[in-house]
């Protein structure tokens, strides 16, 4: 399947953020990010405010993808859960 936006993790939510997350957790990010982000991230995704202008965030049940959107390229720089990926500083 083609997809229009290549996806690029940042090196911190390969190090920390994904090894914190439960199996399923990852398996349900996965695929919503590969469903989502790669095709259309400006239309699932939702722009953040304030501080976090700029960035953009996927929400995953309770967890929350913050992203930017630079070109053909979706950079993932922060996966947490909702109550906390806010208060989180962005790498």
């Amino acid at each position: 399947m083609f997809s229009a936006y290549e996806i690029d993790y940042h090196p911190d939510v390969v190090r920390i953020d994904l090894p914190r997350l439960s199996t399923s957790a990852k398996q349900q990010i996965k695929k919503s990010v590969e469903s989502k982000l790669c095709h259309a991230p400006n239309r699932f995704g939702l722009p953040l405010k304030r501080s976090l202008k700029g960035y953009w965030k996927l929400r995953v049940g309770d967890y929350r993808v913050i992203f930017k959107i630079v070109g053909s390229r979706v950079r993932i720089y922060r996966i947490g859960h909702r109550s906390e990926v806010y208060s989180l500083p962005i790498r």
